[in-house]
């Protein structure tokens, strides 16, 4: 690229990392939320919190940049008709593949990246955040008691403590277990601790007593002891089963055809993720060039192009939407697995038509007004170089 080429291209790239980091925090905003939910109500550190925050990003990033990248088009190339500095290009006789190339190349550099965070990263991250929320929701909630406050550690069991010291010890404990409602059970403890290990974690009751009382014969029998460990794996709910997402799989598992599916709705949804971690990448190009035709094509107007702008994001808008009506009748039907890589192919002819219908001024046409100031500062421009 030239030196034009270069500024347009340092332009266009600030405005989209700007563009993605706003959009990027927007959605952190709302998924923190979430996250905070999960996390606090099962009491997991602020560690666990700000890695769950990183997973998510790129779970969206594929999505997100390909806008970013409509907006930072659509923003640059508006300001400098406002500024009529692509007025002066015109004038200079830049033409229109010129002005369209530095938009065209980082369109092709964000579909680069877009591949990549589809085919490898994004499955690996949400595998793991989902692994994350799991464990969060199924250790994490195990491990954290109130002080205070009867705690439920799972079904008819309950942990009650007054209060707990810097090295992690819990004074005045209360454990009821109440699963078996014929002999329901209380421990009473001057001390405990809680150990986690390869087998699971544990209460280690000190200096206490253990209470079971037998409702048929309304006999109550006592057992004093110094140390008394209660199995929490044994206590806690455990979870069933769960059958991977489509998200989660890896490319090489979908590509494969051997991933065991459950039925054949599910056998559907999973070819349809394959096939859109190929075709949406596409949609970066798509966008750019509805971009570009929008604002590169006609007469240039230095009081603003809003209506232009509006159209553009409706397209863009329409186009987001038909992608992501397409992957889900894709996964209900297979025989939509094409449309996912025809329409934004599609759309690229008429944008291309478009964009470079208007541009080329031809001999004898006669100058609007705008052409005029185009031309006298082209001229001013080369007196001044």
């Amino acid at each position: 690229m030239n030196r034009l080429q270069r500024y347009l291209f340092r332009n266009l790239l600030i405005a989209t990392l700007y563009s993605t980091a706003g959009l990027t925090l927007t959605i952190w905003l709302s998924q923190s939320l979430r996250l905070i939910e999960i996390v606090v109500s099962a009491g997991a550190p602020m560690g666990m919190f700000l890695w769950l925050l990183l997973l998510t990003v790129p779970t969206f990033l594929g999505v997100v940049l390909p806008l970013a990248l409509v907006g930072a088009i659509l923003f640059t190339y508006n300001k400098m008709a406002t500024d009529s500095e692509l007025v002066v290009m015109r004038a200079a006789g830049v033409g229109p593949l010129s002005l369209s190339q530095p938009a065209l190349v980082l369109a092709v550099g964000v579909m680069a990246v877009v591949l990549t965070l589809n085919v490898w990263i994004t499955p690996a991250a949400h595998r793991e955040l989902v692994r994350m929320e799991y464990t969060v929701r199924s250790d994490y909630s195990q491990l954290f008691l109130r002080e205070g406050v009867f705690n439920e550690v799972g079904d008819h069991f309950s942990v009650f403590l007054r209060d707990r010291d810097a090295d992690g010890n819990l004074h005045k404990v209360l454990i009821h277990d109440g699963r078996q409602p014929d002999k329901p059970i209380t421990i009473m403890g001057d001390r405990a601790v809680m150990q986690t290990g390869p087998e699971g974690t544990r209460f280690v009751v000190y200096d206490g007593n253990r209470q079971e009382l037998d409702r048929k014969t309304n006999r109550l029998s006592q057992l004093f002891f110094e140390r008394y460990a209660v199995d929490l794996k044994a206590v806690a709910p455990q979870a069933a089963e769960r059958w991977p997402d489509a998200r989660e799989r890896s490319t090489a598992e979908l590509m494969s055809g051997d991933v065991p599916a459950q039925d054949d709705r599910m056998r559907r949804g999973l070819i349809a993720e394959l096939h859109h971690r190929f075709s949406s990448p596409l949609l970066a190009l798509t966008y750019a060039l509805v971009a570009l035709s929008a604002l590169l094509s006609g007469e240039f107007n230095r009081r603003g192009q809003s209506s232009r702008v509006t159209i553009a994001v409706l397209l863009v808008m329409g186009l987001q939407a038909g992608a992501l009506g397409l992957t889900s009748l894709a996964g209900k039907a297979t025989v939509f697995v094409p449309l996912m890589y025809a329409m934004p192919l599609v759309m690229l002819l008429p944008a291309l038509w478009v964009m470079s219908r208007g541009l080329m001024l031809r001999p004898g046409r006669r100058h609007s007004a705008g052409d005029t100031a185009g031309d006298k500062a082209g001229d001013a421009a080369g007196r001044a170089s």
